[in-house]
């Protein structure tokens, strides 16, 4: 079992009992894979940014305890102890990064998994670890798909959007692909699904500083996937858009909130400032596991700030110091664009468009696609 899907390039290498993260630090130059034996090796490869990217931060976290509990010599508590115990643990590995969502909700789902496995009959410690592995082994399974039919239906969208729809050049931020995933991406998957249709002129990546996902990460994979690519800095983003050579703007998400304000990568908000001025529709790509409808504004959204090093030194803070000594530092890890800049949100399910009070009513959409 894997999160293979189109690609050989795999973040999560999972099978029963065994998993291992590509240790994304070290990308491109190193292909390094680390053993994961359990949720403390788990929520430091989530924390150290060994995996990173949303949906595979969760996935990563389900697979850890699954490991965990998989190799199990023998547990002498009861039913209802082995239910605290998985509880205890999913919370723990929530605590490893607050701002995605998609960790929060794979723990919530979890939770239930294994509290409908306690109400059944048969309950013993052994049935409810069965049924919490067999959920954890389906999220992996479950991303993969939800990625492609993201990248169907983004397509699409910008087919539609655009002036040529058969000569599209898309400009995106940060990691959004096989590598921030199970398997195919999300943004970078509606990047990969235009190019599989014949109408990707050009993909364009940012560097995304201060940890260059978009150098180190997202580059990587275009230049695996044999896709027509530019690398560009940051602070280019504007005079590209201003040349013309941007149809559109897509971008993922760590959190979006229930009016369609988006948390993502540092740098998100910037880009869509830009698309705005240069008339470029600026999407998002997610899916519905990012969106938390328990918050009203992006202005409830925790903001995670990361050590000062990953801007005092080279290599995301790896390398060797190259600003002053002394200088105070300010290094949040994203920022929250409002809704008003984005143009459609990009689901599983479909696109979650604007309604005629130009807002979005993602609560509606949720409950109609869902059921719930």
């Amino acid at each position: 079992m894997s999160g293979e899907g189109d690609t050989t390039l795999k973040s999560i290498c999972y099978k029963p009992g065994s998993l291992q993260l590509l240790d994304q630090r070290k990308l491109p130059l190193e292909t390094t894979y680390l053993e994961i034996r359990d949720t403390a090796d788990g929520w430091s490869a989530i924390q150290e940014m060994v995996v990173r990217g949303a949906p595979a931060i969760a996935i990563a976290a389900a697979l850890s305890l699954a490991v965990e509990v998989s190799n199990f010599s023998g547990f002498d508590g009861s039913s209802a102890e082995a239910v605290a115990f998985l509880e205890k643990k999913l919370d723990y590995l929530v605590s490893s990064r607050p701002t995605a969502v998609n960790l929060a909700d794979a723990s919530l789902k979890l939770k239930q998994v294994i509290a409908n496995a306690l109400a059944s009959s048969a309950a013993e410690p052994n049935s409810i670890f069965k049924a919490y592995i067999e959920a954890a082994e389906n999220m992996l399974e479950d991303d993969v798909a939800s990625n492609k039919a993201i990248g169907t239906f983004g397509s699409s969208l910008l087919r539609q959007q655009a002036k040529n729809p058969d000569k599209l050049s898309v400009l995106t931020h940060c990691n959004t692909g096989s590598l921030a995933t199970a398997g195919y991406g999300t943004a970078l998957g509606v990047i990969r699904a235009l190019h599989t249709q014949g109408v990707l002129e050009r993909a364009y990546c940012t560097e995304t500083r201060p940890f260059n996902q978009g150098s180190r990460l997202t580059a990587f994979e275009l230049v695996h996937e044999k896709i027509p690519a530019t690398l560009i800095a940051d602070s280019a983003a504007a005079a590209l858009m201003k040349d013309g050579r941007v149809d559109g703007v897509v971008v993922g998400a760590d959190r979006v909130a229930s009016n369609g304000d988006t948390a993502n990568k540092i740098g998100t908000y910037s880009l869509a400032l830009c698309a705005k001025h240069h008339g470029i529709p600026f999407y998002v790509a997610a899916p519905l596991t990012s969106v938390d409808l328990s918050l009203s504004s992006g202005k409830e959204i925790v903001i995670e700030e990361r050590t000062a090093k990953e801007l005092l030194n080279t290599h995301g803070g790896l390398g060797e110091r190259i600003a002053a000594p002394g200088i105070s530092v300010w290094n949040p890890a994203f920022d929250v664009t409002p809704a008003e800049l984005i143009a459609g949100i990009i689901t599983e399910k479909g696109v979650i468009t604007k309604n005629a009070n130009d807002a979005f009513d993602i609560s509606s959409f949720a409950k109609k696609v869902t059921g719930n």
